[in-house]
């Protein structure tokens, strides 16, 4: 078998080496050490421009999301604002690495079922667009911190549960009306969310959020969620008068991660919720409200790799084979979570038949230390390049220091060359807090 390649930013060069946007992974790794995520410039941009039109040709007025918990460092926030995104976060560190980078306040919209006070003062503070209220408990906080701070209406979005299945992996559904995000429609928790949020002086109530999960790549799920909202919508106005001028629906839009799915065709999914949209404001007599969507992973997974070196290769006779690799669930922790798949090749034989099972295995000290098994890859040997794909989300943002290993670190290339993203951490790193 040979190599497959995923996305059109990756290629095989005259060497036989992986590259990803137009730069040789093993060149890469030898200039900056593995373990190492490399992100690709102008794979995100890409994506951002390709929802951006979608939300031009398709909606009346619509934003896009940038996904913090996808990918949160400078860097990155710095790309979503020069492509006129806005910003999802989740929590005061996603905020102030935001704000860090220059990114306007105005334009992050705070996520988040508990919400801190401090939380909750440091948004305000700081100037935080809009918050996306999950629950009655914290309407009053954030009433009571605007009204000691002396602050006007704090603009808020309501999150609500639409009770949709989304047909994904359990731990990534969010829709359904047992979920810990938000108030539930067919509780009919959801009315009285809204009645109080109009109570309080101090917030200005200007629509909804919901989300039904992730790694999707039908758009049925949208629809049903944008049928249960627009009449939601339509029963609260009949109910309080009170008509939404935002809404969003969520995100969530599935990434090609294995030969065997797809990729998203993000104006085919833009296109059917748009035609959504219209129908349902037409059928219950609504304005189009501003649409906001969170595309998610989908932004930046294809645009990032992670590269390793292979260490012991173990073969047990009759059994399996083992490829060790200098990193491990510490970096990448979402096989142990998910069981997620990835698709892993020999960067430095990308060129050569991939005929040789085995599982990849992480150097923590744990069994479950498993980046992807029985995956049939390159035969290899001690010192080659493993190249890992579309980790571009929820790699990084993942990580932690395990076993007391440091976090690699990040780098973006782009037209104009290479640049570190992400200074790799020291040992001295690893214990500045320690007292």
């Amino acid at each position: 078998m040979k190599t497959v390649l995923l996305h059109d930013n990756y290629s095989i060069n005259k060497d036989g080496h992986f590259t990803i946007g137009g730069y040789d992974t093993v060149e890469l790794a030898k200039e900056y050490g593995t373990p190492l995520y490399v992100l690709d410039e102008q794979k995100v941009r890409e994506m951002c421009r390709k929802y951006n039109d979608g939300a031009k040709k398709y909606f009346k007025s619509a934003k896009i999301l940038y996904a913090s918990k996808a990918l949160s460092f400078k860097g990155a926030y710095r790309i979503a604002d020069s492509e006129g995104l806005c910003a999802d976060t989740v929590s005061s560190g996603e905020i102030f690495t935001a704000l860090s980078a220059g990114f306007p306040a105005e334009k992050i919209y705070f996520h988040g079922n508990n919400k801190t006070p401090f939380d909750v003062e440091y948004a305000i503070k700081n100037g935080v667009g809009c918050f996306v209220a999950d629950n009655v408990k914290e309407l009053e906080i954030i009433q009571e911190t605007a009204q000691r701070l002396g602050k006007g209406k704090i603009k808020v979005l309501l999150r609500i549960t639409p009770g949709i299945d989304p047909h994904t992996h359990v731990k990534i559904a969010t829709g359904n009306v047992d979920s810990k995000f938000g108030e539930s429609v067919e509780t009919g928790q959801a009315l009285e969310f809204v009645k109080a949020a109009l109570e309080k002086t101090h917030i200005e109530l200007l629509g909804y959020h919901c989300h039904v999960g992730s790694q999707s790549f039908d758009p049925k799920p949208f629809l049903d969620a944008a049928d249960i909202m627009f009449k939601f919508i339509s029963d609260v106005k009949k109910e309080t008068g009170f008509e939404a001028s935002v809404l969003n629906l969520g995100g969530g839009f599935g990434v090609r991660y294995v030969p065997e799915q797809k990729n998203l065709d993000v104006d085919y999914m833009l296109c059917h919720i748009g035609e959504n949209v219209k129908k349902n404001c037409r059928k219950y007599g609504l304005c189009e409200p501003e649409m906001l969507f969170e595309p998610g992973r989908s932004l930046v997974a294809a645009a990032g790799i992670t590269l390793y070196t292979v260490g012991n290769i173990k073969t047990i006779p009759g059994y399996k084979s083992y490829i060790s690799i200098d990193g491990g669930m510490a970096d990448n922790p979402r096989y142990a979570l998910y069981e997620a798949p990835y698709y892993c090749l020999i960067a430095n034989k990308a060129d050569k038949d991939m005929d040789f099972k085995a599982d990849i295995a992480g150097r923590c000290c744990e069994s479950g230390d498993i980046i992807q098994p029985g995956v049939t890859i390159q035969h290899c040997s001690y010192g080659d390049i493993l190249a890992v794909c579309v980790t571009g989300a929820y790699n990084y943002s993942m990580s932690s220091n395990y076993n007391r290993l440091e976090k690699p670190a990040l780098v973006i290339v782009s037209k104009d060359g290479a640049r570190l993203g992400i200074k790799r951490e020291t040992l001295e790193d690893l214990t500045r807090n320690d007292l």
